[in-house]
């Protein structure tokens, strides 16, 4: 068990974390276009979006364990820039690597981001501990997010495929923030002193289901009907997740104490 600065103790180890993000990440990328490859058609093209959400938690995470030392502002700009890694990368693999593309784009937006911490606390001078660790993972989940909501879009691993439904479609803009909102929200809308590893894991959960959602709605132009598919388990997914983030709400809410009026002359 470990506590961030700030935020309440971590349930789950960040290497697990780590483990079932990059791992179902690559999983869910893969095993949608191999599916669709092998059926010739776009039918599993959810489960790259499902990729997505197991990155999403992991970037969660790892904004919650760098932005719990006070960065303040730096709670969206970090998602943002995770993403920002994550495209350069994405569409860097993707160009040389074929279908081992995703792989490359992955390692690649991780050594970006180890190398923007170095500099963050080398150069800059920001001491946080865990700079370099976070920024690698948050690279890696901003290249995953990337690629699979690609994926989700295109039906394949294919850099022109991609360019042509996702870049050229102006759909990359429905990616990026959605990506990037589902990696910062959940800290930032649970952040201050009795925030809980759990409750911001399981808000990251809902938040890239409506990234799933928002890309699937994007697919049926590109796609056709498949796309519905992806709809629909994103919003089951959305549906089951945010009622739980809700009974985690009241759970936390229940265990504040109110203090009672300010004494007077107390301001």
């Amino acid at each position: 068990m470990s506590v961030a600065a700030g935020g309440g103790a971590a349930k789950i180890d960040k290497t697990k974390l780590m483990m079932y993000g990059l791992g179902g990440g690559v999983l869910g990328i893969y095993l949608a276009h191999v599916l669709n490859e092998v059926t010739g058609t776009t039918y599993f093209s959810f489960l790259a979006g499902l990729g997505v959400i197991a990155a999403v938690v992991m970037g969660a995470d790892a904004t919650r364990r760098v932005c719990s030392y006070g960065i303040g502002t730096g709670v969206p700009s970090i998602g943002l820039m995770a993403m920002g890694m994550g495209l350069v990368a994405a569409m860097f693999g993707l160009s040389i690597g074929g279908v081992a593309g995703p792989i490359i784009g992955i390692a690649v937006s991780m050594g970006f981001g180890y190398f923007v911490g170095l500099l963050t606390n080398r150069i800059i001078k920001m001491n946080i501990p865990v700079m370099e660790e976070t920024l690698m993972t948050l690279g890696g989940a901003g290249a995953i997010v990337l690629i699979g909501l690609g994926v989700m879009v295109s039906g394949v691993i294919d850099y022109r495929t991609i360019i042509g439904n996702v870049i050229d479609t102006g759909y990359i803009a429905i990616i990026f923030i959605a990506g990037s909102l589902a990696i910062l929200h959940p800290f930032n809308a649970n952040l201050g002193p009795d925030e809980t590893q759990d409750r911001t894991l399981i808000h990251a959960v809902s938040a890239g289901a409506l990234a799933m959602f928002a890309t699937g709605l994007a697919s049926l132009e590109t796609i056709g009907s498949e796309g519905i598919i992806s709809m629909i388990v994103a919003a089951i997914v959305w549906l089951v997740f945010f009622r739980r983030f809700f009974e985690l709400v009241k759970r936390d809410s229940a265990g504040v104490k109110g203090t009672g009026l300010l004494p007077e002359g107390g301001l």
